[in-house]
């Protein structure tokens, strides 16, 4: 399998490429780093990526970036740079990607628990942006051409990422659990699926 993984430098997305193993062609993308550059907030970017890359089995986004602050702090550059990056950043990978995916491959893309289980306080434009992703993929998922799959990971919070924060590890989930998700994906048969990794 030849699977491009965006987003291989982060938690999540290092997680996805040790859970995947060596048996897989590993293509990695991110801002800084992997062996493609790519920034998803930038539609020209994704394009240019996509046009270098072909017959990939599958391609999984573990990036996204979306403000986490009180709604009133919320400003309209960081409403924008959510919906530009989270939510159609991710869009775009399927709308530009389709054409570079071999038939009966997949796409998998990220959202998160917070579309259904909202944070107390400073998650508003974040559950905004992963219940997008999941209505897209639902929807979406029925028109993909030559039995390419679409689904979107719902993580909650990752324990290395809450350790970063110099938070209580104990609330979150290990990245390589999340990551197992991830890999259920890409090797089964669901499509249109929210898959909680919670």
């Amino acid at each position: 399998m030849k699977i491009l993984v965006i987003g291989a430098t982060g938690t999540i997305g290092a997680a996805i490429v040790q859970q995947l193993g060596e048996k897989v062609e590993v293509i990695t993308a991110s801002r800084s780093g992997g062996s493609v550059p790519v920034d998803i907030g930038d539609p020209n970017s994704v394009r240019h990526m996509f046009s270098e890359l072909s017959n990939l089995d599958a391609v999984v986004c573990a990036v996204g970036v979306a403000a986490y602050a009180p709604l009133f702090k919320l400003s309209d550059a960081d409403f924008e740079r959510g919906l530009h990056n989270k939510l159609m950043g991710q869009v775009n990978l399927v709308r530009f990607g389709i054409d570079s995916i071999a038939p009966n491959g997949s796409i998998t893309i990220t959202g998160g628990i917070a579309s259904r289980q909202p944070f107390e306080s400073g998650g508003a434009l974040i559950s905004m942006c992963n219940a997008g992703l999941e209505g897209f993929v639902r929807a979406a998922s029925r028109e993909l051409p030559r039995g390419i799959r679409l689904n979107v990971i719902a993580p909650g919070w990752v324990r290395e990422t809450l350790v970063k924060l110099k938070m209580d590890p104990i609330l979150g989930v290990p990245a390589m659990r999340v990551a197992e998700r991830y890999v259920e994906a890409i090797r089964g048969k669901m499509t249109g699926q929210v898959i909680d990794a919670i």
